[in-house]
């Protein structure tokens, strides 16, 4: 009996090493998995055991009745396949991974796609919905333990730095954006103590925020205030008409609405004009406002009021390309923004308008928040400059020239009055004493 041993990356390469050096009739005694692939112990008798036994027999002078040859199997007792044929028609019947992976690539082509990839049973089913379930625990795990890595972190930064992790809080608090008040933070001085730090960021924040004083009445030409529904457009040009009536005079003042969407809408503008004294008038479309903005041509402050819309609504956007393109007057553009908004409303709005190119912003129903930090930030962030900020609906008291000291001043009273901890109903006394 000869026995051989074979290596192979795998067992199909280890057993065609044994069918071509012993044949298809070698037996197969063990295999074993190594890192490089299998081992496989094979042997293959040159001369039949029963030759072998009558040679013995013979030789003793003695008879014996033929017997057939003892597998391996029988000897071992084990009910596998001997020889390597049937090893191999064995493994036929089960693909390799790499023929699976063929199959899969081309199902209706491969002759063994259908009778070795049977219907996914009620149970195959049964293992994906499971996976499926795994996958989204692991997916939730995941954002826990970086929410639980970050808090780390963040305690691990105020445990470093108290005094920036309690001026950071305070900042928030107040409606500055995390990554605002995390940028400014960064700036306070160590050796200060808390009230020295405190105003230090705020004359940091005043330095970063942009205002213009003044700037549409100190200036001629065409203006335009846009900006979504509600902000107070229409209210906005009756007090800067009246204003600008009140120093140059009725008769250097004009209005002109776009305003065809909402009800009333020429009616109120055209009240306040009559009430002023000024020119009032109406444009259906672009070459409607060319005609006017022609016949204004001589007046000092022509003032625009466009539709408003949201600012998801694309007609909004056509209708003030067109208006800019077919114009022939220099329109210097603002927008008007409601400083009670949130955060990402105003800077969904701001990302909207940034197409057309904005002269400044003008703040509006100031009488109506409780944080002004909100506003600052986007301001800051969008290098946005503020023009006028109106505090309420009296015409034309309630609208005042954009002041940086007077933004940030009130920021600052707005926090301590709604924003502290200990100037809550459940603690009227010590809001007292703090304050």
């Amino acid at each position: 009996m000869k026995i051989r041993r074979f290596y192979g990356k795998d067992m199909r390469e280890a057993l065609k090493q044994v069918k071509d050096e012993l044949g298809g009739d070698a037996v197969i005694m063990s295999n074993k998995k190594h890192a490089d692939g299998i081992e496989i112990v094979a042997a293959y008798d040159k001369e039949p055991v029963a030759q072998i036994l009558d040679s013995k027999t013979e030789s003793k002078g003695q008879t014996q009745i033929p017997r057939k040859t003892p597998t391996l199997s029988e000897i071992i007792g084990d009910t596998g396949p001997d020889s390597l044929k049937a090893l191999l028609e064995k493994q036929a019947n089960s693909a390799s991974p790499a023929q699976t992976k063929e199959i899969k690539q081309e199902p209706e082509t491969h002759p063994q796609y259908y009778s070795n990839n049977p219907a996914p049973t009620k149970q195959d089913s049964q293992q994906q919905d499971a996976l499926k379930e795994m996958r989204q625990e692991l997916s939730s795990l995941r954002h826990i333990l970086q929410f639980q890595v970050s808090g780390l972190i963040e305690q691990e930064k105020n445990r470093k730095h108290p005094l920036h992790g309690y001026l950071f809080q305070r900042l928030q608090q107040m409606g500055i954006s995390d990554s605002l008040a995390e940028e400014v933070v960064s700036y306070a001085p160590e050796e200060a103590d808390e009230r020295e730090s405190w105003l230090f960021l705020l004359k940091l924040l005043a330095n970063r925020l942009q205002t213009k004083h003044d700037d549409i009445l100190s200036q001629a030409g065409v203006v335009a205030l846009m900006g979504p529904t509600g902000t107070g457009k229409t209210t906005t040009i009756a007090k800067l008409a009246a204003q600008a009536a009140h120093k140059f005079g009725a008769d250097q003042v004009a209005i002109i609405t776009l305003d065809n969407y909402r009800i009333g809408a020429f009616e109120q503008i055209a009240t306040y004009g009559k009430i002023i004294g000024c020119s009032v008038k109406q444009a259906q479309n672009s070459n409607e406002l060319s005609d006017l903005l022609y016949q204004f041509r001589n007046k000092r402050l022509v003032l625009v009021d466009t539709a408003g819309f949201s600012q998801k609504d694309a007609r909004l956007i056509k209708q003030l390309d067109t208006m800019k393109q077919n114009s022939c007057a220099n329109i210097r553009h603002y927008l008007v923004m409601q400083a009670n908004c949130q955060y990402r409303v105003m800077q969904q709005t701001i990302n909207e308008y940034r197409q057309i190119s904005l002269q400044g912003c003008i703040l509006t129903k100031l009488d109506e928040c409780y944080s002004l930090g909100e506003v600052i930030s986007v301001a800051i962030e969008n290098k946005l400059q503020i023009c006028y900020l109106a505090d309420g609906q009296r015409v034309p008291e309630d609208l005042q020239p954009a002041s940086t000291k007077f933004l940030i001043t009130s920021a600052a009273k707005l926090y301590k009055k709604f924003g502290l901890i200990h100037t809550s109903p459940n603690h009227v006394n010590n809001a007292v004493v703090a304050v």
